[in-house]
């Protein structure tokens, strides 16, 4: 399997040059937060192996909730972000990044308070990477390329099938004829790359050195476990929520940047529960969400959910503050309600330990299910991706399983009429 990575390159903004910034970022785009792939400044589409990646200003947009904890109620100063998910190696995506792109990111992020440009670029943009405390790919190890190939290995089995149907005595003939006409005239895509015994034995300990981590830990747990509850129920009793509605302007800041392919963005910021009460549970519920997308998420779905193409849950300001991002498949009322339907109680474990969350019991349940506060919340708390860039438009995660599929089964030559027909059917 590939090894694959991320980078989330953060730093402090000039407030002085924020407009500046937002003018050079508009130019950007080809429609508003819409990456033009092409554009001077950042050539994304020239990037090899990037699936994704945004830049978005993180705005303390919330501050005025944290007085109902008593907390400072001042804004954290305004952060660039520039996040994204790529094939390989971290170190060598920044290599190719400042040779393809070196100077426009300079411009991007001189409007940055502590840049220097005395500093190499890539030294400067590793020292100020910042890791996910959760990441989540749909399917891990599957490439830039392999999606690519793979999507134009189906439009050209599409295209044959008008000659290659009528002289077929039988699906599974049709499937042999299909089958020699790519490898005469192709496209014939290089296998997925396999995963390496490395790679087998280094996932293989991760996952038994987290089941033994939890074996010892869990007569410590079941000892603290009705200690932990009963504060649990006495501070959601008395935790506040805000149910306010996001502001008219605040909306159309985001919905305009909404819905102009299959796939959407999403950003939130927000500020962490004051207390190490829960600041511990957020990390004990990060560290188990951890070992499950590595290890039980692998292919294609977060719990029932499988529109996402890519999440992360990235702590901010030494724990204070929790930025989460994803790139889903349609539209943002239809992923909040998956999640609401499907998966509620992941939504209220993680989200019920910020400030305003809507009020849970025992950590899983109410919460999200109030879904009016619940979207109230998620919209209030969700920020204008300025710049979003996805490597393959117009194919949602559904698609790019079954062009995996199709691919899978044009390699197999042992197959039945009833599999050929199915397979058939894909196309």
């Amino acid at each position: 399997m590939p090894v694959s990575s991320t980078f989330m390159f953060v730093s402090q903004l000039d407030p002085h040059r924020r407009e500046a910034l937002e003018l050079l970022l508009a130019t950007m785009t080809s429609e508003p937060g819409l990456a033009d792939p092409n554009n001077s400044e950042l050539p994304f589409a020239r990037l090899p192996g990037l699936h994704f990646a945004r830049i978005v200003i993180l705005d303390d947009n919330t501050a005025a909730d944290n007085a109902s904890y008593g907390v400072s109620t001042n804004p954290a100063a305004p952060k660039i972000a520039f996040l994204g998910d790529i094939d390989g190696k971290r170190e060598d995506f920044v290599k190719d990044l400042v040779g393809i792109a070196g100077p426009g990111l300079s411009r991007i992020f001189a409007h940055c308070l502590d840049f220097n440009p005395a500093v190499p670029l890539d030294a400067w943009l590793t020292a100020h990477n910042i890791e996910p405390v959760v990441n989540y790919s749909n399917w891990p190890g599957r490439t830039v390329r392999q999606v690519h190939d793979e999507a134009a290995l189906r439009a050209a089995l599409i295209s044959y099938l008008p000659q290659e149907r009528p002289l077929a005595a039988s699906p599974l003939d049709l499937h042999r004829r299909l089958r020699d006409r790519v490898m005469n005239e192709g496209p014939k895509p290089p296998a997925p790359q396999s995963i390496s015994l490395e790679e087998r034995l280094r996932d293989a300990l991760d996952l038994v050195t987290n089941i033994v981590l939890l074996v010892l830990l869990s007569p410590l747990l079941l000892i603290v476990a009705p200690f932990f509850l009963l504060i649990l129920r006495r501070r959601e009793t008395t935790d506040a929520s805000v149910l306010a509605r996001p502001s008219d302007e605040h909306l159309k800041s985001l919905v305009v940047r909404e819905d102009f392919e299959v796939t959407n963005q999403f950003s939130a910021y927000g500020t962490v529960k004051p207390g190490r009460f829960r600041l511990w549970t957020l990390i004990f519920v990060f560290w188990v969400l951890g070992v499950t997308t590595r290890h039980l998420y692998t292919r294609g779905r977060l719990a029932r959910v499988g529109s996402i193409h890519f999440a992360r849950w990235v702590f901010l300001d030494d724990h204070k503050h929790l930025f989460f991002g994803s790139n889903y498949d349609g539209s943002l009322e239809a992923y909040m309600d998956d999640f609401v339907n499907k998966a509620a109680f992941g939504l209220n474990l993680v989200f019920s330990n910020g400030i305003g969350y809507p009020r849970t019991r025992y950590l899983i349940l109410d919460g999200a299910k109030d879904e009016q506060a619940f979207k109230y919340y998620i919209r209030r708390h969700q920020l204008p991706t300025a710049i979003w860039y996805k490597a393959y438009p117009g194919l949602t995660t559904a698609d790019i399983a079954r062009n995996a599929r199709v691919r899978q089964g044009l390699d197999t030559t042992r197959m039945s009429d009833a599999l050929a027909r199915q397979w058939l059917a894909e196309l």
